[in-house]
C-alpha cells in the first residue's frame, strides 16, 4: 500500500554541495566563473547564493522540498587539483567551517570531509581528525588528483584510514585529465560541445566509472574489505555494463578474491545525484538491490523538489522507498 502522506517520510540526501568565498578565491576564479554561467537568471537567489548559504536559505528550500537532512561536501573541484601545501590549508579551513555550520544545525546537516589528497598522510590525518573531533560521516574526493587515481599505492593511507574508521569515501566526478580531453573529447564540433562531452553529458560519469573500476581491479577491497565507496548519478553507467564487466574481468584474469560484480554490490553504494530517470533507476535496482541505493538531489546544481518528486513516484514498495529515502544512509553513515 502506498504511503498516503509521502511528504512525512524522512529523507537524507547525500550529494549536496557548499562553497565559501574563500574557497572560490582559492580556486582562482574558476569556480566563481562557472557558477556565474550557471546562475539563475532573474530575481531570487543565484547558484552562488545557494552554494555559499548554510543557513536560512538552504533550510527554507529543504523544508519546501521535504528534505530533512543534507550530507554536505565541498563542491567540485574540491582541493584535488591544488598544490599540496594549499590543499592542506584549504581543506582544513573548509572542514572547520563546515563543522561550525553542522554544529549550528545538527538536525539538518552532517558533513563529509574535504581531504588534501596531494599529501595522502595528511589527508588520512584530516579524515581521522574530522571524524573523531567533529563527527563527520566520511569524505568526498573530487575525482583524480592531477591524473592520479585512488588505486595508486600513493593513496593507500587514505583508503586504510577510511577502512579503519569505517566511514565511506564519496568519489565525485571531475573533468578527465587534459590529455584525455584532447584525445577523446575534442573533435569535429564546437568547443562548447567538446566541453559538454567531456563533462556533464558523458565524461564526468565515465571518468568516475573508470576510477571505480581501477579501485576494484587493483585489489583495494581485498586489502581493505571494510572499505565502502559511494558514487552518484545512479552508478555512473556501471550498472548497464555490470554483467559484461563481471564476465570479462573474471577472477582468472584479475586474481581477486571475489568477482568484480561482488565488489560493486558489497563495497559500493549509489545515489541519485539529479539523475531522475526511471529506466536508469530500475537497471541499478535490478543489478545491486535496494540496500545499495541512496537518495540525493545534487543541490544546488539540481532541484531538491524534482528529486523528492522522483523519489515519491518510484514504483517500489513503501518499505523499499523508506530504505532509499533514509534507511540505507542512516545505516551506512551511522546517523
Amino acid at each position: 500500500m502506498e504511503n498516503k502522506n509521502p511528504k512525512k517520510m524522512r529523507t537524507i540526501t547525500l550529494e549536496e554541495h557548499y562553497a565559501t568565498p574563500a574557497f572560490m578565491e582559492a580556486s582562482k576564479h574558476r569556480l566563481r566563473d562557472q557558477a556565474k554561467k550557471l546562475s539563475d537568471r532573474g530575481p531570487g537567489p543565484t547558484l552562488i547564493d545557494r552554494l555559499c548559504d548554510l543557513g536560512d536559505l538552504r533550510i527554507e528550500e529543504m523544508d519546501a522540498a521535504g528534505i530533512d537532512m543534507q550530507v554536505l561536501s565541498l563542491t567540485s573541484p574540491g582541493v584535488q587539483q591544488m598544490e599540496a601545501a594549499e590543499a592542506v590549508v584549504i581543506a582544513h579551513e573548509q572542514n572547520d567551517y563546515l563543522a561550525d555550520r553542522v554544529k549550528y544545525y545538527p538536525e539538518r546537516f552532517v558533513g563529509f570531509a574535504a581531504l588534501p589528497t596531494p599529501v595522502p598522510d595528511q589527508a588520512a590525518e584530516e579524515l581521522e581528525r574530522t571524524v573523531s573531533k567533529y563527527g563527520f560521516k566520511g569524505a568526498a574526493i573530487m575525482g583524480h588528483t592531477r591524473g592520479r587515481y585512488l588505486d595508486d599505492e600513493f593513496f593507500r593511507p587514505i583508503l586504510e584510514s577510511a577502512s579503519v574508521l569505517k566511514v565511506p569515501i564519496y568519489i565525485h566526478p571531475t573533468p578527465p585529465p587534459q590529455k584525455v580531453i584532447e584525445a577523446s573529447y575534442t573533435g569535429n564540433y564546437t568547443p562548447n560541445v567538446a566541453v559538454l562531452l567531456s563533462t556533464m553529458a558523458w565524461g564526468w560519469h565515465i571518468e568516475t566509472a573508470i576510477h571505480s573500476l581501477r579501485l576494484v581491479a587493483s585489489g583495494a577491497f581485498d586489502r581493505y574489505p571494510d572499505l565502502q565507496i559511494l558514487i552518484g548519478h545512479l552508478g555512473e553507467a556501471i550498472p548497464f555494463m555490470l554483467s559484461r564487466i563481471d564476465q570479462k574481468l573474471s577472477r582468472e584474469q584479475t586474481h581477486l578474491e571475489r568477482s568484480a560484480g561482488a565488489y560493486f554490490r558489497e563495497n559500493f553504494s549509489y545515489t541519485f545525484s539529479g539523475f531522475n530517470y526511471l529506466p536508469a533507476f530500475l537497471d541499478l535496482l535490478l543489478q545491486v538491490g535496494v540496500d545499495r541505493i541512496l537518495f540525493s538531489a545534487d543541490y544546488p546544481y539540481a532541484s531538491m523538489e524534482s528529486a523528492r518528486n522522483f523519489l515519491d513516484q518510484l514504483p517500489v514498495s513503501p518499505a523499499d522507498k523508506e530504505q532509499i529515502a533514509h534507511g540505507n544512509a542512516a545505516r551506512l553513515l551511522q546517523i
